[in-house]
């Protein structure tokens, strides 16, 4: 690994991505710690310690610690990530969208200019949201998180988060441009990673001084890599379905009787699926902050009880199957291979081979859906009983290792393709891997 970042470095134009994808995350973390006029930063600081299992809370993790702080990036990249997924949804219920999606590049623009648009009202509207509701928070002190409440306040919040999260979105969109990897989901990726000096800042502090064992500190480490493996594992796993292209004849020349297959991912849905079920179950919480009355209820959604567990689990299995269904569709796949002369070896083309691939699909993505399961519930059993002070695992973890496999792949196609050796001698990183 190391002879392939040198490797690397021997590239001009990969070292140039590399430098400027660095730059661009340089400006976005120090962006992060430039606050929004108006805010008392020790009071809000002192409120989301309380409300750490809000969707303030949850906002905060995404955002790298940016909502805590109120700076002026304080929506993150949110706006644009719901807003990609909600159009991704509806191309169901739309025609319209759908035959965008099907027109290739030109419907991809199309839709990539959608979003900005949508992203922007979506912050205008959440900017809003969030200073209305910082004018009617109390700190556990008793103090006000806002010096001087008013439409002056809201409307420079909503103008300074807006411009944030625009100015956001051009980051993470020169980063695919100009630079290695998703640039939306290393800004994420950033943002999560960011926290995790101050986590071990805590975790060493807490065994110095005598609240967690040195013991329990080594098997926390030892199950943090054996998951961070587990994941690896299981997010490069495919099930690969055998296909036969027929032979064709065109004149003198033989086309087809080519032998290929189908892949199928392990876990189809990524990690939609615990952002939504977290989504959904934080939601009770974060109206109980307002309301007073309704603590009692939303107490039977606390993180950690059984009834939480029970329906995040639930909610999990559920997102899965909903979002594989909405994203892959075996009709499709199946008419294509009929168009290009493909079948599957037993199956019969057509109709047969759409209920074939459906029944293989469901199968995998049960184990898919109980994989991420396991992994979102981790870090409520290492709270509970190990006293570990930061959440490990969950969607985070799955964002991190994803986005850094591939980014690996996208390093290791640049160095492929110039004849350098790299990242592993026997074999290279792929983006999927056989299961």
């Amino acid at each position: 690994m190391l002879e392939g970042f040198s490797n690397a470095s021997r590239i001009p134009e990969l070292r140039r991505r590399l430098l400027f994808t660095a730059l661009m995350l340089v400006v976005y973390r120090v962006g992060v710690a430039i606050p929004t006029p108006g805010i008392d930063g020790q009071a809000l600081a002192a409120f989301f310690d309380a409300a750490s299992s809000t969707l303030f809370g949850w906002v905060n993790l995404f955002s790298g610690g940016a909502l805590e702080r109120f700076s002026i990036f304080a929506l993150g990249i949110m706006p644009y990530i719901s807003v990609a997924i909600i159009l991704d949804l509806l191309k169901v219920a739309s025609p319209y969208l759908d035959e965008l999606y099907k027109e290739g590049e030109a419907g991809r623009r199309k839709i990539t200019q959608y979003t900005r648009y949508f992203t922007v009202l979506l912050a205008i509207v959440q900017g809003y949201m969030i200073a209305f509701s910082l004018e009617r928070i109390q700190a556990p002190g008793g103090g006000s998180v806002v010096f001087h409440p008013g439409i002056p306040f809201r409307l420079m919040t909503v103008i300074t988060v807006t411009a944030g999260t625009i100015f956001v979105m051009w980051i993470g969109e020169q980063i695919t441009e100009r630079g290695i990897g998703n640039g939306i989901s290393l800004i994420i990726m950033a943002g999560i990673v960011a926290r995790l000096p101050s986590a071990v800042g805590t975790t060493t502090q807490f065994v110095r001084e005598g609240e967690m064992s040195l013991f329990v500190l080594i098997l926390i480490l030892a199950l943090a890599l054996a998951v961070t493996a587990g994941i690896v594992y299981v997010e490069t796993a495919q099930r690969r379905l055998p296909v036969q292209y027929a032979r064709r004849v065109v004149g003198r020349r033989v086309y087809g009787g080519q032998t290929s297959h189908l892949p199928l991912k392990i876990n189809t849905s990524g990690v939609i699926p615990p952002i939504f079920a977290s989504s959904i179950l934080v939601f009770p919480a974060t109206v109980a902050t307002f309301v007073p009355a309704l603590k009692g209820w939303a107490s039977y959604l606390t993180p950690g009880g059984f009834y939480y567990d029970l329906v995040y689990v639930a909610l999990i299995i559920f997102f899965c199957y909903f979002y594989t269904a909405v994203t892959f569709n075996p009709v499709d796949v199946a008419d294509n291979l009929k168009k290009y002369g493909g079948f599957i070896p037993g199956i019969r083309p057509g109709r047969y081979t759409a209920e074939y691939i459906d029944r293989v699909l469901s199968r995998i993505t049960l184990g898919g859906a109980i994989y991420v399961s396991a992994v979102c519930i981790l870090p409520t059993i290492l709270i509970q009983r190990f006293n570990v002070p930061f959440y490990f695992g969950g969607t985070a973890l799955l964002i991190v290792v994803g986005v850094a496999l591939d980014t690996v792949a996208q390093i290791e196609t640049h160095l492929l393709t110039r004849n350098y050796e790299g990242f592993m001698r026997r074999g290279r990183v792929k983006s999927r891997r056989g299961a």
